[in-house]
């Protein structure tokens, strides 16, 4: 979602998970498409070569130090943001569009303070 949204802003954005799911959650991309926005074929994994490229790296709430490798979190650390919003699985169509809008008021925060 956060990718999504923030192209849709005209922002360069990836999203990636430290542990991403096989696919998609379906309630995401049935949201997506109703905004017009781009649906990723499937969730992307976090690499290295996407931190050191990043100007910021956000993070949804998750505990990376638990699945990071050192190296990587060193790396995170001059550009790491936490937005501490909650991760859609298992939720109701309703709760995913609350997700959706919370992600959406913080990537418009990303653009005012560029």
């Amino acid at each position: 979602m956060a990718e999504a949204i923030a192209r849709a802003y005209g922002i360069d954005a990836s999203s990636a998970g430290t542990v991403p799911a096989p696919a998609v959650n379906p309630i995401v991309v049935q949201l997506l498409r109703e905004r017009g926005l781009s649906v990723p074929s499937k969730p992307k994994i976090l690499t290295a070569q996407m931190i050191q490229e990043a100007d910021c790296v956000v993070t949804m709430g998750c505990n990376v130090e638990s699945v990071c490798p050192a190296t990587l979190i060193s790396e995170m650390q001059k550009r790491l943001v936490d937005w501490h919003i909650d991760d859609p699985k298992e939720k109701s169509v309703e709760e995913v569009r609350k997700i959706m809008s919370q992600i959406e008021s913080k990537v418009l925060g990303l653009t005012t303070k560029s």
